[in-house]
């Protein structure tokens, strides 16, 4: 079974996060490091992937300002949406060719890791035909194999994100899980660019405070199950060391090639 390092970065800033994914997806594309997964918070921010309209951003620049809210556009598929604290995200950074070369299932397979986490805390989560994500309906009555069963359920509220970026079967990017996110952010944007659709959080549905590591926990355990990873918990620093023994062997081969190339152009010229 492949090693798959856990990384919780706690809080870290969007920028920060991006820039490091960066150097993961570059160590692993050349097989440096092995497959993992980063979870974190934000700090408030909302991004607009590569697919996103700037008229879904309804806040202008004093706003966002005003409210301590950023602002990025990102390379990950999808539309618009907002981070922040109380919402786990995670950052996969897999080498799908290792796995199942298929982008689709593996958006499928994040779902899953969201929906058995759900499950965990006694939420039902689906997901809908022709959006991604997870969604929560508010029925009450229906059992959960009747929800599943539904193919829309139209008054139905999104508990969690996705939005990936893959590159030469390598990740990057990933999913937003809402545990304990301040709901009121959402209304700056029109998330993923739903209109009439709102986002819920777990703590919502549960009316009861939900601890975040417990939901980190959770998420890990499924993500290792789902992926049938042997994941394997890391601080942050031993991450750090194995970007920084790759970047340095990277440096020190393109100092040797650069000499010869050199040597080339002058025996040609």
């Amino acid at each position: 079974m492949t090693t798959c390092l856990t990384v919780d970065l706690s809080l870290i800033g969007y920028a920060d996060a991006y820039a490091l994914q960066k150097r993961i997806v570059a160590a692993r594309k050349a097989d440096a490091i092995g497959d993992v997964l980063l979870l974190c918070e934000h700090p408030h921010v909302i991004t607009q992937g590569r697919n996103g309209k700037r008229e879904h951003l309804l806040a202008g620049e004093n706003v966002l300002r005003q409210k301590g809210v950023e602002f990025f556009e990102t390379s990950r598929g999808g539309d618009i949406t907002y981070h922040g604290p109380g919402q786990i995200v995670g950052y996969p950074i897999l080498n799908l060719a290792n796995i199942r070369r298929d982008v689709v299932w593996y958006v499928r397979m994040l779902e899953e890791v969201m929906i058995r986490a759900s499950s965990d805390f006694g939420v039902t989560a689906i997901r809908e035909a022709g959006k991604t994500g997870i969604w929560v309906a508010p029925q009450k009555d229906l059992t959960p194999s009747a929800l599943r069963a539904q193919s829309r359920v139209d008054t139905a509220e999104k508990l969690g994100a996705i939005g990936v970026h893959v590159s030469r079967w390598v990740t990057s990017h990933g999913f937003a899980y809402n545990v304990s996110t301040d709901l009121r952010f959402f209304d700056l944007i029109i998330p993923c660019g739903i209109a009439d659709r709102k986002a819920t959080s777990l703590e919502k549905l549960l009316g009861r405070n939900v601890d975040c590591l417990q939901v980190v926990a959770r998420l890990s355990q499924h993500f290792a199950e789902v992926f049938q990873l042997d994941v394997r918990v890391a601080a942050p620093d031993e991450l750090f060391d194995q970007l920084r023994q790759f970047e340095r062997s990277a440096a020190i081969a393109e100092n040797v090639a650069q000499p010869i190339v050199a040597v080339q152009e002058q025996a040609t010229s």
